[in-house]
């Protein structure tokens, strides 16, 4: 079993010959998620930047997984991220994280609110792109067992309403009926 880095998401990751070989055949019977990481896996990702294709699933354990299964292994560090001058000329903020700020604290919505805003979620996306589409962030909306949790997945959701005709121009109806319960 390699040594796990330090940090699993600073590492930039590339597909082994093992790893190669488990696209093929899916010899190792890994998850799905494990799986669509290993896909994404290109030599120059890290683990932050895999982590935004499993919204609101824990990045490091699917890392850890194809580590240990030896189907990947870090190449190299991530670019130290950029001074704070660099950032303000230049924000990599995401704006939909800054439709959450409106919202009351995540602690005060019930558990039955919490279950209507994953389904609205989940109908939502059902109705835009169709049923068995968008398949990793249905996983992330259902994973989620809190309306913290569920916040952290809103970005990608409101992301892949965007990219949709449809999806873009309800987008700002949708979003206020999600925010009565989110």
């Amino acid at each position: 079993m390699p040594d796990l880095p330090p940090s699993l998401l600073s590492r930039i990751y590339a597909k082994t010959a093992q790893g190669q070989q488990e696209i093929q055949s899916r010899a190792l019977g890994l998850t799905p998620l494990a799986r669509r990481v290993l896909v994404l896996v290109d030599g120059h990702r890290s683990g932050k930047d895999l982590a935004a294709f499993v919204p609101g699933n824990d990045i490091e354990v699917h890392l850890t997984e194809l580590l240990t299964r030896e189907c990947i292994a870090a190449v190299g560090m991530a670019a130290p991220p950029p001074a704070p001058a660099a950032a303000a000329a230049s924000p990599s903020h995401d704006p939909f994280e800054d439709d959450l700020v409106r919202l009351p604290a995540a602690e005060t919505r019930d558990a039955k609110e919490l279950e209507m805003a994953r389904n609205f979620m989940t109908n939502t996306v059902n109705n835009i792109f169709g049923h068995h589409n968008r398949i990793s962030l249905l996983e992330s909306i259902y994973a989620c067992q809190s309306s913290e949790a569920l916040r952290k997945v809103y970005p990608a959701w409101a992301h892949a309403l965007e990219t949709n005709s449809t999806g873009k121009k309800r987008l700002p109806e949708l979003r206020d009926k999600l925010f009565a319960v989110l």
